[in-house]
């Protein structure tokens, strides 16, 4: 049966593959990048690849939240009932620690903008039999500081990222509790596999884009990964095993989700 899936940053990396893969076996396909002919050529290349009419494009700029929240109206609009949300859109080296809102750009695209996304489509998701919610953490994992998730403090990329990779995991295991109808789980998907990200970030790779896409298609689709919600899958050990401790420390869950709401109330 064909599922309604919707996936970030599908324009590049890993995100552009698995859509691919899944555009190729007839599914009902929802990209998403930030620049909009980009975007477009894609949605036209995946047509014409995969012989698949029932693919659509979403534009909007992860660092602008507002932006997200648009988009997010929109899909939830235009598709009554998602099966499938996979938060791959993510961003590592920038020009810039700041965006425009004042918030470092990687907790505002790895973190706020899938949490905003996210939540706004519940219900959409709810609509289907077996939904499942695949948010893009990391191997990175840093303890988040409230003064970096604010944009009150500025650190290294490496830290602002492994911190909004950590936020996205506990935020994760948090909902999987709050939704136990949905499978909502947090993956690794492999360290410096060879995409335009790791490659800007590191110039090196170590492993095949394809490792990614494989793990993200299986979360996806295999019925193995059902009864896994709430948990973490490390693709560097190709195994479920446990995420940073603050993960799973539920006082410091709740701490981050007071701010978050504190920061999303001010933007």
């Amino acid at each position: 049966m064909h599922k309604h899936i919707l996936i970030t940053g599908s324009t590049d990396g890993i995100g552009n593959l698995t859509a691919l893969k899944l555009a190729k076996e007839g599914h009902f396909m929802y990209l998403h990048g930030r620049n909009e002919a980009k975007l477009n050529a894609v949605v036209s290349e995946f047509k014409e690849v995969s012989k698949n009419p029932n693919i659509k494009g979403y534009v909007a700029d992860f660092s602008d939240l507002n932006a997200v929240k648009i988009m997010a109206e929109r899909v939830k609009n235009d598709i009554p009932k998602l099966d499938i949300l996979i938060n791959n859109a993510g961003i590592f080296k920038t020009k810039d620690t700041f965006a425009k809102n004042k918030l470092d750009y990687r907790i505002a695209v790895n973190y706020l903008a899938p949490f905003i996304l996210t939540n706004a489509l519940l219900s959409n998701l709810k609509n289907t039999e077996s939904p499942r919610i695949i948010n893009l953490s990391s191997a990175a994992q840093s303890a988040v500081k409230k003064g970096v998730l604010i944009g009150a403090t500025a650190v290294n990329s490496s830290e602002a990222y492994a911190q909004s990779k950590l936020a996205l995991t506990m935020w994760s295991f948090d909902l999987a509790k709050q939704e136990p109808n949905i499978t909502i789980i947090a993956v690794n998907p492999g360290s410096l596999l060879n995409t335009k990200m790791a490659n800007e970030a590191y110039g090196q790779h170590w492993s095949p884009a394809e490792k990614g896409v494989e793990i993200l298609y299986a979360l996806a689709m295999h019925s193995s990964h059902v009864d896994k919600s709430g948990h973490y899958f490390d693709n560097d050990k190709g195994i479920y095993r446990n995420a940073h401790p603050d993960a799973y420390d539920q006082l410091k869950i709740e701490n981050l989700l007071e701010s978050t709401k504190l920061i999303l109330s001010d933007h």
